[in-house]
Parts: structure tokens; C-alpha cells; sequence
């Protein structure tokens, strides 16, 4: 079902009331805003680490996935470029997952298992 403009929720973006600019996700003033707090914690996990190799939607590419690492989003950045860096390839680290690359779960795992973390093979 196509969406237009009636039935889409209106905001409230500005209000000289509550003091200025408003939060377009909790619709708070920009001043007691606390989304980016929210954001920055590490999302809840059950404390081990899966890697995994897909291809889907790559166009036949396959990539080493790492999900359910518990950290910041500053933390899990540098654990990716050290797995990046130790497997010798690209990738990139968004929404809480890793991936890297090319078929790389061995590496990934045993450089994860050094770093302390639980590590699980998922997938085939």
C-alpha cells in the first residue's frame, strides 16, 4: 500500500514553547534530547559471537559476516579494522554487523577467540 501525504504522521519540528528545535525521533526539544546516548550503548546480546559467509544479494561476492559483538559503535570500528587488517581485505562495519571481504571465517574466528570473545560458527 502506497503511503501519501494524509496518512503519513505529522512531527512537530519547531516550537517557540518548548525552546527551539525538537528531536525528530522522541520529539523532545534538541536541549534534553538523549537518542544519541541511546544509540552509543552496545545493543543487547547473548554473548556470543557468530560468523558466518554469505553471498546474497552481492552479486555471487561472498563476505565473512561477524554478528552479536557487544560494543560501542566506536569499539566494534577498531575490532573491524583489525580483522580487516589481519585478513588482508576490505569491508565495513555498519548496524552493529562486520563484514569482511571474501571467505575469512577461520581467521576471523581464531582472531576473535585470542581477543577473549565466545565464538560460534553459523551457517554452512
Amino acid at each position: 500500500m502506497a503511503t501519501t501525504k494524509s496518512n503519513q504522521a505529522s512531527a512537530l519540528v519547531y516550537s517557540t514553547e518548548a525552546g527551539g528545535r525538537m528531536c525528530p525521533d522522541c520529539g523532545a526539544p534538541m536541549a534534553q534530547c538523549r537518542c544519541k546516548e541511546l544509540k552509543a550503548r552496545a545493543p543487547a546480546t547473548d554473548g556470543i559471537v557468530r560468523v558466518s559467509h554469505e553471498t546474497k544479494g552481492r552479486k555471487g561476492k561472498g563476505v565473512t559476516v561477524i554478528k552479536g559483538l557487544a560494543l560501542d559503535a566506536a569499539a566494534l570500528a577498531a575490532v573491524g579494522k583489525q580483522l580487516k587488517t589481519a585478513c588482508g581485505s576490505g569491508g565495513t562495519v555498519k548496524d552493529g554487523i562486520i563484514e569482511i571481504q571474501g571467505d575469512h571465517r577461520e581467521l576471523v574466528i581464531a582472531a576473535l577467540v585470542k581477543q577473549g570473545h565466545t565464538v560460534k560458527r553459523a551457517g554452512g
